[in-house]
């Protein structure tokens, strides 16, 4: 990769990764009205909801931080396409069934941005960023 490629990439390493970490510690300072948000989408049962606010943050969290470091990209990366595609499904199927919900994304009282057409822009953004990311790695890394 040439000079300008790895800055746009450690720049939307920077960018991924500061929306994850403050998505992750948000949601994990007040786990209970994040679980409330995800009931909210009506899609898991409940044991599954108290799981997925449990440990999802964590996951952001850590995802976050290592792209921040520079560690383990490629699976960092990976992760968060797939909590994306998760995300954009469900802010979908939330818009698909008339859901008139917070998504749970930025706000420790579950009081965040309604579920709509541009938090499904915003979201499929971040989603073509991290991807971006993921397949510089992959190139990077078969050109060493």
């Amino acid at each position: 990769m040439d000079t300008k490629q790895n800055v746009l990439v450690l720049f939307l390493r920077w960018i991924v990764a500061i929306v994850f970490i403050y998505a992750g510690v948000v949601k994990i300072i007040n786990p209970s009205s994040f679980a409330e948000a995800i009931d909210n989408y009506r899609i898991l049962p409940y044991f599954l909801v108290t799981l997925t606010a449990a440990t999802l943050p964590w996951i952001e969290l850590i995802c976050g931080l290592l792209l921040i470091f520079g560690k383990w990209i490629r699976g960092s990366s990976l992760i968060l396409i797939l909590l994306n595609l998760v995300f954009l499904f469900a802010i979908g199927s939330a818009l698909a069934r008339g859901l008139d919900i917070s998504c749970g994304c930025f706000s420790e009282t579950g009081e965040g941005a309604k579920v709509g057409i541009a938090r499904l822009g915003e979201d499929f953004i971040l989603l073509m960023a991290t991807a971006f990311i993921y397949m510089k790695n992959i190139l990077r890394d078969a050109q060493n």
